[in-house]
């Protein structure tokens, strides 16, 4: 079967103007006006008028096996399903442990996501956690990202908050040395996903890395960094150092209650600072706890990470806080895939993977969801659905 949609105002996230699109198995094949085939050949057309055509969201943070439990074993959140990914966008997600590496483990993580690749997402992993020393699978970070295919970086590691190992810039440098190596050996992203918690040091840490060491900022990855306007600060200088910086775009009324800043604002924020617009990304942080602790470090709410909430933001960002468009989509699209050296990913051109969004132009909401070449949303009802999912 081949796909052909017609019509649609093609984001690349660059524009492109109004094009048709024809997908051929999971690959986009060719992009311009008024393409035809000739000959008998079967072709699902799809009229794209009155909708954007955007690469689908990439998500770099995202607790597939779940998260949590910081209240207790009975606060534990669940596994992520397939349909979750599908109504909010997302065609590649980015599995990760966090707080959790002892029920949660590296095995479980990698058979989760070849699963949810079989169902239809593309799925890469960080191998580690929250904690140093790094809890590998082969034996060493280097290892990991060399000969298991699906390990891409490192992470989440935790600085700033009192739920990590409280780790040294030294500890850092060498986490960073060994995943750049793995990276580079393996023609991967040997990135290093860094939990930025609510301590005051922020990203002093990884400073100090820059600092002393020969690793470069680049070589890390700070998630949460809309926690608060400090942070954010901090983050333009990181921006200006070279690397690339993360908001998270799940969060609930405590949590901006107690400094957090939406991260549609936060990106807008980040703009006017004179950041540049390549090198920051939003992720969902999707089924990871979201406690809220007061000043006594007593947990009194924990809520649950949306894997909605990147496209919400995205569109919050446009139609709220006056974002271009093309800044806005490179954030929850091109970015990321940049960060995670997937090349096939983020962009609409020629020979890269058919995972397209379509989205009504005057409210942003999602019509039609491909992963894969493969229809997963039409006209706003999801129809990939995981093996165990309600049907």
């Amino acid at each position: 079967m081949l796909t052909l949609i017609r019509g649609a105002q093609v984001l690349a996230p660059e524009s492109l103007g109004v094009q048709d699109v024809l997908v051929a198995g999971a690959t986009i094949v060719a992009i311009g006006p008024d393409l035809s085939l000739a000959g008998n050949v079967e072709i699902d057309e799809i009229d794209g008028t009155g909708c954007y055509l955007t690469p689908g969201l990439v998500d770099t943070l995202t607790h597939i096996t779940g998260g949590g439990g910081e209240g207790g074993f009975n606060t534990r959140t669940p596994a992520m399903e397939l349909s979750d990914a599908v109504r909010g966008g997302v065609t590649t997600v980015t599995g990760v442990l966090g707080t959790d590496s002892v029920s949660r483990t590296l095995p479980d993580l990698l058979a989760k996501a070849a699963g949810l690749e079989a169902d239809g997402l593309t799925v890469v992993c960080h191998t580690g956690s929250y904690h140093v020393p790094i809890k590998t699978l082969m034996g060493s970070i280097q290892q990991d990202l060399m000969l298991v295919e699906r390990f891409v970086g490192v992470g989440e590691v935790a600085i700033a908050d009192h739920r990590g190992s409280q780790p040294h810039w030294r500890e850092l440098a060498r986490i960073g040395a060994e995943a750049r190596t793995g990276g580079l050996l393996s023609g991967k992203a040997g990135i290093v996903s860094v939990h930025v918690g609510e301590g005051k040091d922020g990203l002093d840490l990884l400073f100090a890395v820059a600092e002393h060491s020969s690793v470069p900022l680049s070589q890390y990855y700070p998630t949460h960094m809309n926690r608060s306007t400090v942070l954010l600060d901090q983050g333009v200088r990181f921006v200006a150092g070279g690397g690339y910086i993360d908001l998270t775009a799940s969060h609930t009324p405590e949590i901006l209650a107690a400094g957090e800043v939406k991260c549609a604002s936060a990106l807008k924020y980040l703009l006017d600072q004179g950041a540049d617009e390549n090198r920051i990304t939003f992720s969902t942080d999707g089924h990871a706890s979201l406690p809220h602790f007061n000043e006594a470090g007593v947990l009194e709410s924990l809520k649950v990470g949306s894997m909605a909430s990147m496209h919400e933001e995205f569109r919050d960002a446009v139609m709220e806080d006056g974002v271009s468009l093309t800044a806005a989509l490179k954030a929850v699209t091109a970015n990321p895939a940049s960060v995670l050296k997937l090349d096939r990913k983020g962009r609409i051109a020629q020979g890269l993977d058919a995972d397209l969004l379509l989205l009504d132009q005057k409210s942003l909401e999602i019509r039609r969801v491909m992963a894969r070449g493969q229809w997963a949303m039409i006209d706003g009802q999801v129809v990939l659905k995981g093996m165990f999912e309600a049907r």
